[in-house]
């Protein structure tokens, strides 16, 4: 009778549906903040306050908060954590319970009429002889590790993106401004030459010219409000606003632009290989190298425990009684041909490792071609734009001349007005490249990973901070 109701209960056994598996890693509980990095730290808030922008302050908090992009990285951390956590609760062993009713009757005369009870308890534990699901859990922890340089870099770049799009609003807001004093004198040029036309002292070449320019100089102002109004709805998207909410973004006056940071004469290759995607790039080798590992000790057997404890009885009363529990422990030592798999499987992880460190030598020559490009940009730019300063202040000095000689009534108000507006065009340019030093200290500060403070120094003192 016994065997009989042994037979029963192992059958119920394969309708299981109550059992659970008891992960005690997986029932921790933690905090999201745990698993993400601090993120003012990581962007470097401090050297953005140097800029003496709250517009710009303002707009890169609004970002870390409220940008899309930044929200997926940070989920990614806690995807890849709850990862790691489940990896680590199947180096444990798995527990399983349950609770059944039979109205199974093996035996009327020792059963009675009623059906039969069974609780089984049973658990089941891979001994990691060689550590492979250590490997395995490390593994996990490193792809964890990833994600978070993973966030660091698109908390850069994201801050980036909104100083880069910034900047290139504010130097827009300008170009618009000195635009529309182009278009003014164009205005009186045109009308002026077609006013000499008409009293035969300009040509009808003359006049359909200054009308070509000024058409030319309203189809530059619109390309310009054009932009600047894909910049601002780039801007809105970046800190995460309705890009009907654009007309309503507050920026610093273009002349109130100031820098007061110096030059960096060369950079630390400490602060290349500190990068984000650097240090992400280091952390997915040595997961590919565990992963080798884990491939290889797959070859290997596997040696299992398995345990099982049943209490059964006709009455629920009596479930419990020692004299009526079966239990069951055991050992083995198990191997599976699988055709090749696992040595195509150690063969694959060989590759990937290769592959992975062929991306990470190429991710370390491309950081130090952005630094270097970046760097070399920011002080050619920086030539540029004294040259451009340099060239305004003569252009400036000509004009005066040219006031006092029509002043004098030596020359026209037709000359005195092409002088202005070739002064307007020139202060263009000195807008344009005043704003590439501020749009390469940006890409200076992406490229260095956001420290790029740990490389001025005070040898130079250029232009951009005037």
């Amino acid at each position: 009778m016994k065997l009989k109701k042994i037979i029963a209960t192992i059958l119920l056994l394969g309708f299981i549906n109550t059992n659970f598996a008891m992960l005690p890693a997986q029932a921790f509980c933690f905090k999201k903040k745990q698993c993400q990095p601090n993120i003012l730290e990581v962007i470097n808030f401090y050297w953005w306050q140097k800029f003496n922008d709250k517009h710009l302050e303002k707009y890169i908090e609004q970002a870390l908060n409220c940008n899309h992009d930044i929200k997926l990285a940070n989920l990614k951390i806690q995807e890849y954590c709850y990862l790691s956590r489940i990896q680590l609760g199947k180096e444990l062993p798995t527990i399983g319970v349950g609770g059944y009713y039979s109205g199974i009757n093996a035996d009327p005369t020792t059963l009675g009429d009623g059906g039969l009870w069974s609780f089984p308890l049973f658990a089941y534990y891979e001994i990691d002889f060689y550590g492979k699901n250590r490997n395995k859990t490390q593994a996990t922890k490193k792809e964890w590790e990833a994600s978070k340089y993973n966030a660091k870099a698109t908390y850069i770049s994201i801050v980036g993106a909104v100083a880069t799009t910034y900047y290139n609003i504010v130097k827009l807001d300008k170009l618009i401004s000195l635009q529309e004093e182009i278009i003014d004198y164009k205005q009186q040029i045109y009308d002026l030459t077609n006013k000499r036309n008409e009293q035969g002292i300009a040509s009808t070449a003359d006049t359909v010219r200054a009308n070509k320019e000024l058409v030319l100089a309203k189809t530059d102002l619109v390309n310009f409000e054009k932009a600047r109004n894909q910049m601002l709805n780039a801007l809105c998207v970046l800190i995460g606003e309705s890009p009907e909410k654009s007309a309503c973004l507050d920026r610093i006056a273009y002349d109130d632009l100031v820098i007061r940071d110096d030059i960096p004469s060369q950079i630390s290759s400490d602060v290349i290989i500190n990068r984000p995607d650097i240090m992400q790039a280091e952390k997915k080798i040595e997961k590919a190298g565990l992963d080798v590992k884990v491939a290889r000790k797959e070859l290997l057997p596997a040696f299992n425990i398995i345990g099982l404890a049943l209490f059964n009885s006709s009455s629920l009363q009596r479930v419990f009684n020692w004299n009526r529990a079966v239990g069951v422990l055991g050992g083995g030592l198990g191997w599976t041909f699988t055709g090749g798999q696992k040595l195509a499987n150690l063969g694959l992880k060989k590759n990937y490792y290769e592959q992975i460190l062929q991306n990470y030598q190429k991710t370390n020559l491309q950081a130090i071609q952005e630094v270097n490009d970046s760097l070399s940009n920011l002080k050619l730019d920086n030539k540029k734009y004294a040259q451009g300063l340099e060239k305004l202040d003569l252009q400036k000095k000509e004009f005066g001349f040219v006031e006092k000689r029509y002043n004098q009534g030596i020359i026209s108000y037709l000359n005195l007005i092409e002088q202005k507006e070739a002064l307007l065009t020139i202060n263009k340019t000195v807008v344009m490249d005043k704003t590439d030093c501020f749009i390469d200290y940006v890409s200076l500060y992406k490229a260095t990973g956001s420290n790029i403070d740990k490389e001025l120094n005070e040898e130079d003192n250029l232009p951009c901070q005037k």
